[in-house]
């Protein structure tokens, strides 16, 4: 009995030694991460394994994967192969929970002792899960300090907001980011807002092995800019002839992406400002302040709200909206920020307000298409055919928001969106006369004339001469920017026309009953993709470009790419885009167009057909389904 408990105690003490020696850390800070799908929140370190326990949180009844060719990579640059999933089956779909969060391990071989520091990665394929810096050495990873050359600027709590500078002249950005290792994203788009080239990309920003990047565009006025990374997405102001300089922190950043992790006390702050107006553009990056016109955050509270607008009209709608404002105006009015902050913030306020009211319609369509369940055809018919009753004089109460009517308006990032979506609800003819009268309003009318002629460049068509005219009595800034436009767009017009891939063809004269088979059959025997799109339509133009990666993938396969559209699309633009777009290319009439949508039951664009060699349709949807699904039916179409 005695040796019995002898060796017992002895088994016990051996595994407690063996437990003893394995190595835990606890939810592992790390530096970047390119997706908040997977994250680590434990790493079990033996002398036999490395289990890394993963915490999912994806969209419920979707799915993820893990590839088998996933690795550890350490700090000394030793690879370490995954093993196997436990929970998960590497290479095949895990389909997330209706929480949207799960859990699973990974196990790889054992990890050194004087390992601090992994990246985890799934390969270098598209849509690869890749985190940077995972910490194993949590201790002296939280001793952050701010190197001596970044200096913390401070906030002139009595600053007023300065008059904007308006004219054409080159804006610098000099960037840096702490703790960047070879390996990391190397590239970071630019995307910028101003009146005319509004929701405009400047390109892609190239980071140096050591961390810093440099950036240099025109512009003509204060331009609220974005530059977007893999691992974090950071905001700033750009002015004319001034330098805005930026230091991004990346165990900020991580920190503040987190999952797990976000509770946890700060690596001080996520970017640090200099140059340009840089107490003022920290104030609002450690400040922010926005307002929701619904209450809760997550999108069942606000699919919520949007029901309870069902039955409601545009003036009690209206209302609804305004009657957050004095609670919102209270909250800036006793928030510490400096005067130029609050004026910035109270013009958010207002513009958040405005961007709704002037989008009744469309909100009271989606409380009833919601509100009733309607769903595909059925939600783009009501959408596309129902009025909803705009009072007149509706939007005249847009001119007590004086902060959106002063030219500091132009400091905030949704400034731009106000011009854009006034232009697409077709209000402007509606007020722009009474604005006219109001000379606070003079700006803002100035700002939206321009708009309409970015937009038409936009739409690659070139200055005409009511424009130049238009222009002229604007300050110089804009003719300098516009004019340099449409020198860009004339030299692309020039280029577009010794580009091949695309034809032209014409319908012919047929019946409008024989309209549609007589356009595919002269394409028969061949798999059809039939794109009924508009020049006009931005959800169109995107999935063009979304498409060219699997054109040029199934480029061997016998697919025609056949594109329909009406009178709706101006002709110069039409001749204008189609270069870039390869495929057999249709322009019919209105008359045509009209017949096509009620005939085929096309309730909106882009509706996609999927015609196979024996010219059956075979698949349809309203509405880019996403590259996967499009190429899914396309092969389903050429194997019959």
């Amino acid at each position: 009995m005695k040796r019995s408990a002898l060796i017992i105690s002895m088994l016990l003490g051996m595994l407690c030694m063996a437990q003893a020696k394995d190595r835990i850390v606890e939810r592992p800070p790390f530096l970047a991460q390119n997706s908040s799908s997977i994250e680590i929140d434990k790493i079990v370190m033996s002398d036999t394994v490395t289990t890394v326990y993963i915490k999912a949180f994806y969209r419920p009844k979707y799915w993820i994967k893990i590839a088998t060719g996933s690795v550890l990579k350490d700090n000394n640059g030793i690879l370490y192969p995954i093993r196997k999933g436990i929970g998960i089956t590497l290479d095949k779909e895990f389909w997330m929970p209706e929480s949207g969060e799960a859990e699973f391990q990974l196990t790889f071989p054992p990890i050194p002792q004087n390992v601090t520091r992994l990246d985890f990665s799934e390969g270098d394929f598209e849509g690869a899960y890749k985190i940077w810096g995972i910490q194993l050495d949590k201790k002296s990873f939280g001793k952050f300090k701010l190197p001596k050359d970044v200096i913390v600027p401070k906030a002139d709590h009595k600053m007023t907001l300065p008059d904007p500078i308006v004219k054409y002249d080159k804006a610098i950005l000099k960037g840096r980011i702490l703790d960047y290792q070879k390996g990391m994203p190397d590239k970071g788009s630019l995307y910028y807002q101003d009146v005319i080239r509004e929701g405009a990309q400047e390109g892609k920003i190239r980071i140096q092995d050591d961390g810093t990047f440099y950036h240099e565009m025109n512009v003509f006025m204060i331009t609220p800019c974005t530059i977007m990374f893999p691992f974090g997405t950071i905001e700033y102001l750009l002015a004319p002839g001034e330098t805005t300089s930026i230091v991004i922190n990346l165990r900020e950043n991580a920190r503040k992406q987190s999952h797990l992790r976000q509770t946890e006390k700060p690596y001080g702050k996520e970017v640090y400002y200099g140059g340009y107006l840089a107490g003022l553009q920290q104030e609002l990056a450690d400040n922010p302040m926005s307002f929701s016109f619904t209450e809760g955050n997550s999108y069942e509270d606000y699919q919520q709200q949007i029901k309870q607008l069902n039955g409601k009209t545009a003036e009690e709608y209206k209302a609804q909206i305004l009657a957050r404002l004095p609670e919102f105006k209270k909250q800036i009015m006793q928030s510490k920020g400096s005067p130029a902050y609050k004026e910035i913030i109270n013009t958010d306020l207002e513009l958040s307000a405005a961007l709704k009211v002037i989008e009744t319609e469309r909100n009271l369509k989606l409380a009833y298409i919601m509100a009733n369940g309607l769903e595909g055809e059925k939600a783009n018919k009501y959408y596309a055919e129902t009025q909803i009753n705009i009072p007149q004089g509706y939007y005249e109460g847009l001119l007590d928001f004086t902060y959106i009517l002063s030219p500091k308006a132009c400091y905030n990032n949704r400034y731009p969106a106000l011009f854009d979506i006034i232009r697409r609800v077709g209000i402007n003819d509606k007020i722009l006369k009474h604005l006219d009268s109001h000379t606070a309003a003079g700006f803002l009318t100035q700002n939206l004339k321009a708009h309409m002629i970015g937009v038409s460049m936009r739409d690659l068509n070139p200055l005409n001469d009511e424009q130049k005219a238009e222009l002229v009595t604007m300050p110089s800034a804009y003719n300098e920017v516009v004019l340099a436009m449409n020198s860009d767009l004339l030299k692309q017009i020039e280029i577009n026309k010794k580009k091949t891939g695309f034809t032209i063809n014409d319908a012919g004269e047929v019946s409008n009953e024989d309209l549609f088979p007589s356009i595919i059959s002269k394409f028969r025997g061949h798999t059809l993709l039939v794109d009924f799109w508009a020049t006009w339509c931005g959800p169109c133009r995107s999935a063009n470009k979304e498409i060219l990666p699997m054109k040029e993938e199934l480029k061997d396969k016998d697919i025609i790419y056949l594109y329909i559209t009406g009178e709706t699309s101006p002709l110069g633009t039409w001749k204008n885009m189609i270069p870039d777009i390869h495929g057999e290319h249709f322009r019919v009439t209105k008359e045509q167009w009209s017949y096509l949508g009620e005939k085929l039951n096309i309730r909106g664009v882009p509706t996609y057909f999927v015609v196979d060699k024996e010219g059956n349709i075979t698949y349809k949807q309203t509405g880019f389904p996403g590259v996967d699904a499009m190429k899914e039916q396309l092969m389903k179409a050429l194997e019959k």
